[in-house]
C-alpha cells in the first residue's frame, strides 16, 4: 500500500509541474484537469508494474502509452502542439520513473 500511495503522490506533483505551463496558456480546465489526472495514473502505474529495465525508460514508457489517447485527440486538431507535449512527457516521465523506483526501494 505504501507503494501505491508513494506513486499517486509522486505522479500528482508531476501534474502539479505539467500543469504551471498549462496554466499560462490559459489552456481550458478540462485540459487541466486531464493532464493531472493522466500524471496521478501514471505515478500509481510505475508503482505498482515490475519490469527489469531501467526507471527513467519504465517512465518513458509508461507516460508515453498513457498519453497516446489523448494524443490522437489532441493532434488531430492541433498536430503541431504534440511536440512540447511529447517533450515535457518523456522529461516528467523519465524523472518520475526514477525518483518512484528510489523512493520505493528506500521503504
Amino acid at each position: 500500500m505504501k507503494k501505491i500511495i508513494i506513486g499517486i503522490i509522486s505522479g500528482a506533483s508531476a501534474g502539479v509541474i505539467d500543469l504551471i505551463p498549462m496554466i499560462v496558456q490559459k489552456l481550458p480546465l478540462t485540459a487541466n484537469f486531464s493532464a493531472f489526472i493522466m500524471w496521478a495514473i501514471i505515478g500509481f502505474l510505475l508503482s505498482i508494474i515490475k519490469w527489469d529495465i531501467n526507471s527513467f525508460l519504465k517512465g518513458i514508457i509508461i507516460s508515453l502509452l498513457v498519453l497516446s489517447p489523448s494524443a490522437i485527440i489532441i493532434g488531430s486538431n492541433e498536430p503541431l502542439s504534440l511536440i512540447p507535449i511529447f517533450i515535457m512527457t518523456t522529461v516528467l516521465g523519465a524523472v518520475l520513473g526514477f525518483i518512484i523506483d528510489k523512493l520505493i526501494k528506500s521503504i
